[in-house]
């Protein structure tokens, strides 16, 4: 029996009460002209999600890890990568904040050998339309990584540590061990990341913010813990 082919992508997609959004998300990534898995990790949704991922995960390529309870953003992406058997690994958050369309740009300086990390910016572009406090409080904890690790990373400055398209080769998740299971999640990559020495490298990404309304769950309290995250980090706590 010829084992299966190993996908070029892996795409983790973490849910938790996105029937609003989540099928056209699904249809967005399946139009990517890529060859990728699509591993969906839901979080115990409890408003109709799990009937939408139940007909979602009938389409070729597309797999549904179904959690019990609700464990955290970080939780499910780990989840995801345990399964993951993709080259590459890309998360994409269940909402319509980001395009897929930018998979292509983001995966290609991997797949030419020039990195072994890209982080699509929110940045880059222009000034994102964000509120107030989500705006500096990104900038905030851009800062602190690059102040805080500043020898790990060189002449390199980051300008998005908490981007959700954080974009690695598949084999380097195993160098190191994720404590955080939550939004905390996303700068301890970045961090673990910047201390294994991987290549890294940014490109500027579309973004179409969402607010509270359409069911945005982080709130301005997880930026307090990801600097707190980073300091314990730094401290080698």
């Amino acid at each position: 029996m010829q084992p299966e082919p190993i996908p070029t992508l892996s795409v983790i997609v973490p849910v938790y009460n996105e029937r609003r959004t989540i099928d056209v998300l699904l249809a967005k990534v399946r139009e990517v002209d890529i060859d990728m898995e699509v591993i969906v990790v839901d979080g115990a949704s409890e408003d109709g999600t799990v009937d939408i991922l139940r007909e979602e995960e009938k389409n070729p390529g597309t797999r549904v890890i179904y959690q019990s309870k609700r464990e955290g953003r970080g939780n499910a992406l780990k989840i995801g990568l345990e399964q993951a058997r993709g080259k590459v690994v890309i998360f994409q958050d269940a909402d319509l904040e980001l395009d897929p369309n930018d998979y292509p740009a983001l995966i290609k300086p991997i797949m030419d050998d020039e990195a072994d990390v890209v982080f699509g910016s929110r940045f880059l572009k222009e000034k994102p339309r964000m509120t107030f406090l989500q705006y500096w409080g990104n900038k905030a904890v851009n800062w602190s990584v690059n102040i805080l690790f500043r020898p790990e990373l060189k002449e390199l400055w980051l300008t998005d540590v908490e981007t959700c398209y954080q974009v690695f080769r598949r084999e380097c998740f195993d160098q190191f061990t994720i404590k955080n299971n939550d939004f905390a999640f996303t700068v301890e990559l970045t961090v673990r990341l910047v201390q294994q020495g991987f290549r890294i490298t940014e490109i500027p990404i579309s973004y179409f913010p969402r607010g509270r309304a359409e069911g945005k769950k982080i709130y301005w309290a997880d930026g307090f813990v990801a600097l707190w995250t980073l300091v314990k980090l730094r401290m080698g706590w």
